[in-house]
C-alpha cells in the first residue's frame, strides 16, 4: 500500500515573517526616536508636574483646535453661502435684462443677430457684478448660417465650464444652474469661483443659447485667509497664555509637595531639625503639622536609639576591658599550673589543659568583641599600604595548612599587582574564610582562587563540605550564628569571625558573598575595588562555581555589577 507522507507545516513560518518584520520596524523606530524621546520619556516617568502640564496643554490645545475648526468652518460656510446667493441673484437679474433685450429686438433684421449677441454680452456685463461672460449656442440644434457664434470675455471662464454644467443648462425646468470651480489665471494662481448657467432664447432660427457668468471669489478667499491667520495667532497666544497659567498654577500646587520632599531629603541627610514650613492652606497645613509631628517623633526615637546604642557599645567595650585584668590573672595562673602539671594526677592535668584552651578562646572572644564595638561606634582606622594579595594568601594558607586534613590549593589567576589595603584586616578575612572551609570541609580539598580585572580584585575560597541550606545562607554573616549548633568546633572559633570579615570587607568598599548548597559545599567570594574613585565594579570570579549547575534562586554565575557600600571610616597610609 502506498504510504502517505506528511508535508512540512509552513503556516507557522509564514505567520512569523510579518511578526519579525514588525519587530524589526519597531526596533528601528525606537532606535531613531530614542535620542529625542528618551530624555523626555524618562522625565515623563519621574515628574508628576510635567505629566500634569502636558496633559492639560494637550486637552486645552485639542479644545482650541476643535473650536477654531468650528469657527473657521462656520465663517467659511457663511461667506460662501452669502456669495453664492449674491451670484445667483446677480445672474438672474442679468439674465432677465438680456432676455428683455432679445425680446425687444426687431426680428425682421436677420443680419443683426451677431450684433445682438454682442449687445447681449455688453448688457450682461453692465447689469452684472462680474465681467466674466460666456455666450454660446446650445448643442443639438440644426445648423443656422445666420446664428451668431460663441462669444467669451475671458478664456479662463470658457475653460472652467464643465460638461456637467453644460448638460444641466439643457434642463428647461430649472432656470439657473451653478457650479463651484477653480479658475486658471495667466499669472498661475488658482482662485476659487462660481459659474452660473442659464438659457437665453434668440429670435428666429437662431434657437437657444447658454449664458455662463463667472464670479471670482478671490476676495472671499483672502478674507478667509485673514480670518484663518487671525485664529491661528489667537490660538497661539491662548496656548502660550494657558501654558504660562498652567505652569504658574502647577508651581503653586506642587510647592507643598516640593517642600515635603526637600524636608524629607534633609531629614535623611542628617538634619534632625529640618521641618516642613506652613503653606497657608488648611489641607496642606494639616499635612505640614502631621509631617512635623512625625519628624519630632522620629527624632526622639532616633535619639533614644542612639543613647541605647552608645550605652550598649560602651558596656561591651567596658566589660571587655574590665575582663582583661581577671583574664590575665587567670591566664598566669593557668600557665603556672601548666608548668607544674607533671606533678599532678592525670585527671588534673586534663583539667589544666582544658583551662588553658578555654582561656585562649576567651581572650580571642574579647578581642573580637572589642573589634565589633569599634565597628558599631564607627571608630575604625585603616592603615593601608600596597599589598600583593597573592603573597598574602600564600602566607595565610601556609600557616593554616597543618590544621587541614587535606590539601589547600592556591590558584593565582591574577591579582599580582599591589593594591592599597589594610593588610592586617585582609589577612584576617582570608584566615576566617580558609578556617571556615577547614571547619566544614569534611576533609575534602580546598581551593583558594585569586583573580583581578581593571576595576576589582577577588579572592574565592571553595570547599566541598557539608554545605548549607538557602535559609542558612541568609544568616551566615550574623553574629554568633551557627548552621548546626550541635556541631563541634574544630578550630575553636568565637562565632564572630564571618561577621568581622564582612565588616572588614565593607570598610574597604568591598563585598563578601557566599554561595552554598547542601552536599556540594560552599564558595565564599571577597571582591575589593582597586581604588577609592571606583563606585561600581564587576567581580572577576564567579560566585556560583563552574563545577555545579545553577538552580532557581542562585545568583548570577558571572556575579553581575557590584556597588561599593558607604562606610564612615578614617583612612591612614603607612
Amino acid at each position: 500500500m502506498p504510504t502517505s507522507r506528511s508535508q512540512p507545516d509552513r503556516s507557522h513560518r509564514g505567520r512569523t515573517r510579518p511578526g519579525i518584520a514588525l519587530r524589526r520596524l519597531r526596533l528601528s523606530w525606537i532606535r531613531l526616536t530614542q535620542p529625542v524621546l528618551g530624555p523626555f520619556r524618562r522625565r515623563w516617568q519621574r515628574s508628576l508636574m510635567l505629566r500634569t502640564m502636558t496633559i492639560t496643554g494637550m486637552v486645552t490645545g485639542f479644545m482650541i483646535l476643535i473650536a477654531g475648526v468650528f469657527i473657521l468652518t462656520s465663517i467659511s460656510d457663511d461667506l460662501y453661502s452669502s456669495r453664492r446667493d449674491q451670484a445667483l441673484q446677480d445672474s438672474a437679474r442679468a439674465t432677465l435684462a438680456a432676455q428683455r433685450q432679445i425680446d425687444a429686438w426687431d426680428t425682421s433684421d436677420g443680419g443683426g443677430l451677431s450684433q445682438l449677441a454682442l449687445s447681449v454680452r455688453r448688457t450682461v456685463q453692465d447689469t452684472s457684478a462680474s465681467q466674466l461672460v460666456y455666450l454660446r449656442r446650445q448643442a443639438g440644434q440644426p445648423a443656422d448660417p445666420v446664428a451668431p457664434q460663441a462669444g467669451v470675455t475671458s478664456v479662463m471662464l470658457q475653460d472652467a465650464v464643465s460638461t456637467e454644467l453644460s448638460r444641466a443648462a439643457l434642463d428647461r425646468d430649472t432656470p439657473q444652474h451653478w457650479q463651484a470651480v477653480t479658475f486658471q489665471t495667466e499669472d498661475g494662481s488658482q482662485p476659487p469661483g462660481i459659474v452660473v448657467g442659464s438659457t437665453l432664447v434668440f429670435p428666429g432660427t437662431a434657437g437657444n443659447y447658454d449664458l455662463f457668468i463667472g464670479y471670482n471669489l478671490a476676495d472671499t478667499q483672502d478674507t478667509l485667509s485673514f480670518v484663518q491667520r487671525t485664529l491661528l495667532i489667537t490660538a497661539a497666544a491662548m496656548m502660550a497664555f494657558i501654558g504660562i497659567l498652567v505652569w504658574i498654577m502647577s508651581r503653586i500646587v506642587f510647592r507643598p509637595i516640593r517642600a515635603a520632599a526637600d524636608t524629607s531629603r534633609r531629614l535623611a541627610g542628617g538634619e534632625n531639625d529640618a521641618r516642613m514650613p506652613s503653606q497657608n492652606d488648611e489641607h496642606f497645613d494639616a499635612l505640614s503639622e502631621g509631617f512635623n509631628d512625625m519628624a519630632d517623633t522620629l527624632q526622639a526615637r532616633i535619639h533614644e536609639l542612639d543613647l541605647l546604642s552608645e550605652m550598649q557599645q560602651r558596656f561591651v567595650s567596658d566589660v571587655s576591658h574590665e575582663l582583661r585584668t581577671p583574664l590575665t590573672t587567670i591566664r598566669l595562673a593557668s600557665e603556672v599550673l601548666q608548668g607544674s602539671s607533671e606533678e599532678l594526677a592525670p585527671g588534673q592535668q586534663r583539667a589544666v589543659e582544658v583551662l588553658g584552651t578555654q582561656v585562649e578562646r576567651f581572650e580571642s572572644l574579647l578581642g573580637d568583641l572589642l573589634e565589633i564595638s569599634r565597628y558599631d561606634a564607627g571608630r575604625v582606622t585603616l592603615d593601608t599600604e600596597p599589598t600583593n594579595l597573592v603573597s598574602l594568601v600564600h602566607e595565610v594558607v601556609d600557616g593554616l595548612q597543618p590544621l587541614s586534613e587535606s590539601l589547600i590549593e592556591v590558584r593565582p589567576l591574577g591579582g599580582y599587582a599591589p593594591v592599597d589595603v589594610d593588610a592586617r584586616r585582609i589577612r584576617r578575612i582570608v584566615s576566617n574564610l580558609v578556617g571556615n572551609a577547614i571547619e566544614h570541609g569534611e576533609g575534602q580539598p580546598i581551593v583558594v582562587t585569586i583573580d583581578s580585572n581593571a576595576a576589582a580584585i577577588s579572592v574565592a575560597v571553595r570547599d566541598w563540605g557539608v554545605g548549607m541550606k538557602p535559609e542558612d545562607v541568609e544568616h551566615v554573616f550574623d553574629r554568633f550564628w551557627r548552621a548546626d549548633p550541635s556541631r563541634k568546633r574544630t578550630l575553636g572559633g568565637t562565632g564572630l569571625g564571618l561577621a568581622i570579615a564582612q565588616e572588614d570587607a565593607a570598610v574597604h568598599g568591598g563585598i563578601l558573598e557566599v554561595w552554598s548548597r547542601p552536599g556540594e559545599g560552599s564558595n565564599f567570594r571577597l571582591t575589593l575595588p582597586r581604588g577609592e574613585a571606583i563606585e561600581s565594579f564587576m567581580s572577576p570570579l564567579p560566585l556560583v562555581p563552574d563545577d555545579v549547575e545553577p538552580e532557581a534562586g542562585d545568583p548570577q554565575k558571572t556575579g553581575g555589577w557590584l556597588r561599593r557600600p558607604g562606610r564612615r571610616i578614617r583612612r591612614g597610609r603607612r
